[in-house]
C-alpha cells in the first residue's frame, strides 16, 4: 500500500447493538448501533445512514463496519439506525405509501436519535457524558447520501407543490458518498419507481458537506447523466462544499458497505482507506474550525493515484 494512504494508528473501540428507541407512529421502534472509542470525552457524533442495496444485512445497523469502526477508532461516536427500507425488515415491498425507499422516515430516524440522546446514554452507560451534542454530522452512502442531503437542507415537493423540508438544525455538516443527484436526470425506471427523486432541490443544501463520487459510478438504473450525477450535490448547492472524485471507483467506492461483500464491484482496500481518511478529516475540520485535518490530509493524498481531483468552493 502506498504509504501516503496508510491508516493512522487507531484507538480501541466499543460497540453495542441493538439499542431500541420507542418510536410512536413508526411501523416499528427504531433499532440502532452505537460505536465509540473506549476512552476520551467530547466525542463528536456521526449519524451514519446506510444505503438501500440488495444485501440482507448491509442495509441495517449491522452494515458499514469499515466506516463505523474507522471513525470510532479515530475519535467519533457513530450512531447507525436501521431504516425502514432495510431488508432485515418486511416493509421494503409493502404497500406503504413511502415504500420502498422511505426517504422521509429515514430523515425522521436521525432527528429522533438526536431528540433522544439522553435515552441512548442511559442504555449505554459507557458513553454517558462523553458526547459533544454541539458537534453533530451526518454521513450517508447511496440512498443514505440522499438522507444526508435532506438533513443538510435539500428539499422535495409533494404532489400539491408544497415544500417538504426535513433539515435538522442540530446537524452541523455532512459527507455524501455516491449520493443521488438532480431530479431531471432520472432514468425512466427511477422516474417510475422512485418519483420523489424528481422533486429534489439540491440548491437549498447550504450546510458544509463533502461529496465523494466514483468516476465509473454510472448508476444507469437511476440516471441518464452517468457518473456526473453523483457530483450534483457538490455542483448545484452553494458552498462551502468539497468534492473528491475517485479514479476507477464504482458505486461501492472500494467496499465501504462491508468487509469482503459480494456486491462490491470495485473492491479495493486502498480505496476504502482513502475514503475513510478523507471523511474523518473533513468532518473533524468541519466540526472544529480550528482543526487543520482536512487541509493536511488532502495535501498528503493529492498525488494518490486513487484520486482524480479534489475541488472546493
Amino acid at each position: 500500500m502506498n504509504s501516503s494512504i496508510a491508516p493512522r494508528a487507531p484507538s480501541p473501540i466499543v460497540s453495542v447493538r441493538p439499542l431500541v428507541l420507542p418510536t410512536p407512529g413508526r411501523l416499528e421502534d427504531l433499532q440502532l448501533r452505537l460505536t465509540a472509542p473506549v476512552a476520551g470525552d467530547g466525542l463528536p457524533i456521526v449519524l451514519l445512514s446506510h444505503g438501500h442495496g440488495p444485501s440482507n444485512h448491509l442495509s441495517s445497523l449491522d452494515g458499514y463496519a469499515p466506516v463505523a469502526q474507522y471513525l470510532a477508532a479515530h475519535g467519533f461516536a457513530v450512531v447507525q439506525p436501521t431504516h425502514l427500507d432495510s431488508k432485515t425488515l418486511p416493509y421494503r415491498e409493502s404497500d406503504h405509501p413511502d415504500a420502498p425507499l422511505f426517504w422521509r422516515s429515514r430523515a425522521e430516524d436521525m432527528t429522533h436519535i438526536l431528540d433522544h440522546l439522553d435515552a441512548i446514554e442511559d442504555a449505554f452507560p459507557t458513553i454517558t457524558g462523553r458526547l459533544d451534542r454541539q458537534r453533530v454530522a451526518v454521513l450517508g452512502h447511496s440512498m443514505g447520501g440522499h438522507t444526508a442531503s435532506v438533513l443538510l437542507g435539500a428539499r422535495h415537493r409533494d404532489p400539491s407543490g408544497a415544500i417538504l423540508d426535513v433539515a435538522d438544525p442540530r446537524i452541523v455538516a455532512g459527507a455524501l458518498l455516491a449520493a443521488p443527484g438532480r431530479g431531471e436526470a432520472l432514468s425512466p425506471f427511477a422516474a417510475t419507481r422512485y418519483p420523489f427523486f424528481a422533486t429534489i432541490d439540491l440548491t437549498t443544501m447550504t450546510k458544509p458537506a463533502l461529496v465523494i463520487a466514483g468516476e465509473k459510478d454510472g448508476s444507469a438504473h437511476l440516471t441518464t447523466a452517468g457518473a456526473a450525477w453523483h457530483m450534483d450535490p457538490f455542483v448545484l448547492p452553494p458552498g462551502p462544499k468539497s468534492l473528491v472524485t475517485l479514479v476507477d471507483a464504482e458505486h461501492g467506492l472500494g467496499g465501504i458497505a462491508g468487509f469482503d461483500v459480494a456486491e462490491t464491484t470495485d473492491e479495493s482496500p486502498a480505496r476504502v482507506t482513502v475514503v475513510l481518511r478523507l471523511v474523518a478529516a473533513y468532518l473533524r475540520s468541519a466540526l472544529d474550525p480550528d482543526d487543520g485535518s482536512w487541509e493536511r490530509t488532502t495535501s498528503e493524498l493529492a498525488d494518490s493515484k486513487l484520486i482524480g481531483r479534489i475541488a472546493s468552493k
